[in-house]
């Protein structure tokens, strides 16, 4: 599939991103409201977990557009082609992964803060953090097979 195969700085911006992402905060909103209330639907976990994802996504972007001269999402989201990282050079590969494993990190601390701010009167601080990093584990690792798999293939 060759709309795979590109750059998520590209990807993101067509409707399969869009689809794709929106795909992403179901799994984390599903996984948050499973462990916060014991159910699958929370209309407040719901838009808490769109609304968290949405200022990681913002933050990715400046961030990764300060960090490399202005191309947006190549730090933040390290999700590259082929045709961008040769798989058969170790040092690309060592690359690829020390910055998908901090953006995951920068991902997990921002998600953490903000769903903390919008549902610490809901729920414990503890019970917040645990569901944010195992929804955020599972999107990462699930949104990491799908999407690495295509743009390798």
């Amino acid at each position: 599939m060759v709309l795979l195969n590109v750059s998520f700085g590209i990807f993101a911006f067509l409707p399969q991103g869009w689809l794709f992402m929106a795909f992403v905060i179901l799994i984390e909103s599903a996984i948050m409201t499973k462990f916060l209330k014991h159910q699958w639907f929370n209309k407040r976990i719901y838009v808490t977990t769109t609304l968290t994802n949405t200022i990681s996504g913002i933050v990715g972007i400046v961030v990764s557009m300060a960090l490399n001269g202005g191309w947006f999402l190549v730090v933040w989201f390290p999700w590259v082609s082929s045709h961008e990282v040769n798989t058969n050079n170790a040092e690309n590969i060592k690359w690829l992964v020390i910055f998908y494993a901090c953006a995951f990190i920068l991902t997990i601390i921002i998600e953490l803060l903000t769903n903390w701010l919008f549902l610490k009167k809901y729920y414990k601080g503890k019970q917040i953090l645990i569901a944010s990093i195992i929804a955020n584990i599972v999107s990462y690792a699930v949104g990491t097979l799908v999407l690495y798999s295509y743009s390798f293939s």
